[in-house]
């Protein structure tokens, strides 16, 4: 079984081009975001809520440690943190390198290929090329099913519906839909019944984390010019 985030990355990267639709803001921060999504549908983690002892909206761990080595190295960052952390503050110091953490994975499997260029001849640049298809097209198969067609999804469908929605994305994965339809579609799976309370909070949360992550580079560019 591959990783949301796997599949995540996979779906959002150009089959001709290689590179990612979602840009190097939204991109590392939604891929860590999938493995915390994956950490709470697995049990390891959750979010808090009111009225407990740990203070509501932050990760704390809720089950036994994950087997895959990048779900664990989350699961022990909010283990071993000296207090509890936000979902947004998860992501910030998960996020480093996972895109070609996550891409090197893919080329492993065959999925992708990688290929090493520079721009206008300086600058070393990386692009991940489809080499086979077919899981991309059992995934995208899914998701046109829950989205145009009004199919229930799975809930790792559901988590990636919800993921490629919090970047405003959907469209770019699903190219030949109406853009509206498909927006208003992917909300409603979000805030849907696809899992339990537990993981649509941590859905949720890291859907607000990502947003709040990208406007952050955006408000400074604004007040600095």
């Amino acid at each position: 079984m591959t990783l949301i985030a796997e599949d995540l990355l996979l779906l959002l990267l150009d089959d001709e081009s290689g590179k990612p639709s979602a840009d190097s803001t939204k991109l590392p921060r939604v891929l860590a975001g999938a493995l915390v999504v994956e950490l709470a549908l697995g049990g390891s983690l959750r979010i808090t809520g009111p009225g407990e002892q740990t203070k509501k909206d932050h990760v704390v761990v809720a089950g036994d440690p994950p087997a895959d080595p990048l779900l664990r190295r989350v699961f022990d960052l909010v283990a071993t943190a000296s207090r509890p952390m936000k979902p947004q503050k998860v992501i910030e110091k998960s996020q480093k390198n996972l895109a070609k953490e996550l891409a090197a994975r893919l080329v492993a499997q065959g999925f992708v290929t990688e290929k090493q260029d520079k721009v206008w001849g300086l600058f070393p640049t990386t692009t991940w090329p489809a080499r086979d298809t077919s899981r991309e097209k059992v995934l995208r198969d899914a998701l046109r099913s829950a989205l145009v067609d009004g199919t229930t999804p799975t809930p790792h469908s559901a988590a990636l519906i919800s993921l490629i929605s919090a970047v405003d994305l959907t469209h770019k994965v699903i190219v030949d839909a109406d853009k509206k339809l498909l927006k208003t579609r992917a909300k409603q799976i979000a805030e849907g019944e696809w899992a339990g309370a537990a993981v649509r909070k941590a859905v949720s949360d890291v859907n607000a984390a990502v947003t709040a992550a990208i406007m952050v580079p955006v408000i400074v560019s604004t007040t600095s010019s």
